[in-house]
């Protein structure tokens, strides 16, 4: 039986967009943590997106789930199967 303070990627979704930290007692790098990125409007001033839009462009970002890594960079997180049907999340204090 999983202790209380685990619980399935429902309730860490819900958690996220409550503006809490989240991990996998799975994972093997220790600091790991996901949290939610807010949507946000900002004008284009540097690449990649200059090659793509002219400066000044005004772009709508959407919210998305960012990882902070083991070895501290922050990258963006997409869940495997293996993450949505798990039990073992628990909250980052």
């Amino acid at each position: 039986m999983k202790p209380e303070t685990q619980f399935d990627f429902g309730r860490a979704i819900h958690l996220l967009k409550d503006g809490c930290k989240v991990t996998r007692s799975g994972w093997n790098g220790k600091g790991m943590f996901l949290f939610l990125v807010s949507a946000s409007t900002f004008q284009v001033n540097r690449p990649p997106l200059l090659g793509i839009y002219a400066e000044g462009t005004e772009i709508n970002y959407h919210a998305h789930i960012d990882m902070k890594t083991a070895d501290n960079k922050v990258v963006p997180w997409l869940a495997s199967q293996v993450d949505v049907l798990a039990e073992d999340w628990e909250l980052v204090n």
